[in-house]
């Protein structure tokens, strides 16, 4: 797993897939709430002007030097549930995003957000 003092060090970097094709640049890192650890990161996709963020899990991905590349193809990344790029994820969309990506979702007990931004 890639730490987090880690991947903070690659924001605004290119995001390939597991082919290698550039999906974006990733934007920000969201952590599991359950376990502190990088979950989720955003990437930022489309023209300038028309811009958004696509989440993309961070299982399996691993850096390179001025990549991040994920386990996940282009265009399922590209197709998943996105943001503005000054807007903040709804509690309620956390599910889809797990959902996308055929990942198990549980908030927590008490129905805590499963995705936080450090």
């Amino acid at each position: 797993m890639i730490g987090i003092r880690d991947i903070r060090e690659w924001r605004m970097q290119t995001v390939v897939d597991s082919a290698g094709r550039k999906i974006g640049t990733l934007e920000a890192i969201y952590v599991d709430t359950a376990t502190d650890q990088p979950s989720m990161a955003t990437v930022q996709i489309g023209l300038p002007g028309r811009r958004r963020l696509v989440f993309v899990p961070l299982d399996g991905a691993t850096v390179g030097p001025g990549y991040v590349k994920v386990a996940y193809r282009k265009s399922q990344v590209k197709s998943g549930p996105a943001i503005g790029t000054d807007d903040i994820l709804p509690a309620e969309n956390e599910a889809a995003i797990f959902q996308h990506y055929d990942l198990p979702y549980t908030p927590g007990a008490g129905g805590e957000r499963r995705l936080a931004r450090p």
